[in-house]
């Protein structure tokens, strides 16, 4: 599954040798004078990415020769599974010794690809004890849910499409499950939800499940899941709106710890909050100068209609936060600016707190799941000013927009509770080793290491 197979199926598994330029020599001369040869003349000089395959004396595959660079590196065979013929492999230690674990769930994360609409095909598979199996599955599955639930175009995931994923998930575990859909949301004071979505021809919704025991401590995570953003009024250009399917992408995260946290069975009170909508155009679309009073009973003026991700969100921490919850998680894919102060690979993290969010970037490190950390620098807020609301939903400035967004999401949690934003992009532009073109999940592994900890038992 996901590359992997158990080692007591792969008996004759070809031996995959991590070498670098100081190991080369010494593996060469064990391999033999015709191995030698053959690595020679294919131009083999160890470099990290560089992979030969060694025949033996019939032509079938001795052994497998991968460059690296460094040997705690996730990613270090991650271009394998695409690379080599299809079949049984099994990591040999006569050349750099490397982490089983991580080496396993380098090659995973490299065996995705998304299928949903092709015919699968075979793929080179990693041999695994099953230690190691139990260790990296449930880490690959979730960076797989990620993956496949971005990937999926809009036809196929919509909000009542997200709402069953949440349900197959509470399913899966025992969780309770229930949705706040179409008018009803007015009727349970989701104001800007229902705002967002009401244009679309599929109802917005507020998926909400609820796993563990009442005496645990209360962990909310709460995911941006538009499941399709045209921009509303204030319309993108066509380059701009080509790929917003994966404007669920913080949903997508969210629903993917969720999955981690109830797999793990942490000792928390978990409640996973998904404000799902389609921003559509139509008759009734929500209007630039709208004002909107939000669940928290604050004003919001709508600047920008293509804003839509924080007016969502809104409603779903004010929630969260009257629970007075442990600790508040929020994943979205809420700005353009974050990717160009941060680019593409580099999630943009926003706390309240100085302590967690220095606690998460240690294990951000550890994880080689990188996250960044912006401030949240309260005199940008005016840049939100309304003349007639409260708050405005964007401003007039272009200057500082995912701290601005971040701003405007803290106006809904209080002070006294722990909150954590990231702004995700949950996407490869191009094809990488491990990171194939697409939805990807980042920073996950880094929250659940860290919650891991934080809610050790």
């Amino acid at each position: 599954m996901h590359g992997l197979t158990e080692a007591s199926r792969a008996k004759n598994a070809t031996a995959v040798i991590a070498v670098d330029s100081t190991s080369l020599a010494r593996v060469l001369r064990a391999l033999g004078a015709s191995a030698a040869r053959w690595a020679e003349t294919n131009g083999f000089r160890a470099e990290a990415g560089q992979v030969c395959l060694v025949p033996d004396a019939q032509g079938q595959a001795r052994c497998v020769l991968v460059g690296i660079s460094r040997a705690d590196d996730i990613y270090a065979l991650a271009a394998l599974p695409q690379k080599l013929p299809p079949g049984k492999y099994r990591l040999d230690s006569a050349g750099v010794a490397l982490d089983a674990e991580r080496a396993a769930l380098g090659w995973g994360l490299g065996a995705y690809r998304y299928a949903r609409y092709r015919k699968r095909r075979e793929l080179a598979e990693l041999a695994v004890d099953k230690t190691t199996e139990r260790a990296v599955a449930p880490r690959l599955e979730a960076a797989y849910r990620v993956r496949d639930l971005v990937n999926t175009p809009t036809e196929d995931m919509g909000p009542a499409h997200l709402a069953d994923e949440i349900r197959a998930l509470a399913r899966d575990h025992g969780a309770k499950c229930r949705d706040i859909v179409g008018d009803a949301l007015l009727k349970a004071n989701f104001p800007t939800i229902h705002a967002v979505g009401r244009a679309s021809h599929r109802p917005p919704r507020l998926v909400e499940l609820t796993w563990g025991k009442p005496g645990g401590k209360h962990l909310v995570l709460v995911g941006k899941g538009v499941c399709f953003d045209t921009g509303g009024l204030d319309l993108k250009t066509a380059d701009g709106m080509r790929w917003m399917k994966k404007d669920m992408g913080g949903a997508a995260h969210a629903i993917a710890l969720a999955g981690l946290v109830m797999q793990a069975k942490l000792p928390v009170r978990l409640t996973l909050l998904v404000p799902a909508v389609e921003n559509a155009v139509a008759a009734n679309a929500y209007r630039p100068g709208e004002v909107i009073r939000t669940r928290a009973g604050i004003t919001v003026e709508i600047d920008n209609t293509d804003a839509e991700g924080r007016l969502v969100l809104c409603d779903a921490l004010a929630y969260a936060a009257e629970q007075k919850p442990d600790l508040i998680l929020d994943f979205a894919t809420l700005t353009g600016a974050a990717r160009v102060a941060l680019g593409p690979e580099l999630p943009a993290l926003f706390a309240n707190r100085d302590d967690l969010a220095a606690d998460l970037l240690k294990s951000a490190a550890a994880e080689q799941d990188p996250l960044w950390r912006m401030p949240l620098w309260k005199p940008y807020l005016g840049m939100l000013d309304s003349r007639i609301a409260d708050i405005g939903n964007a401003g007039s400035s272009r200057l500082a927009g995912a701290i601005t967004a971040a701003l405007f999401l803290e106006r809904f949690v209080p002070e006294a509770l722990p909150w954590m934003h990231v702004d995700v992009y949950a996407w490869n532009d191009s094809d990488r080793p491990g990171r194939p073109a697409g939805g990807e999940a980042q920073g996950l592994r880094a929250f659940f290491a860290w919650l891991s900890a934080r809610y050790a038992r």
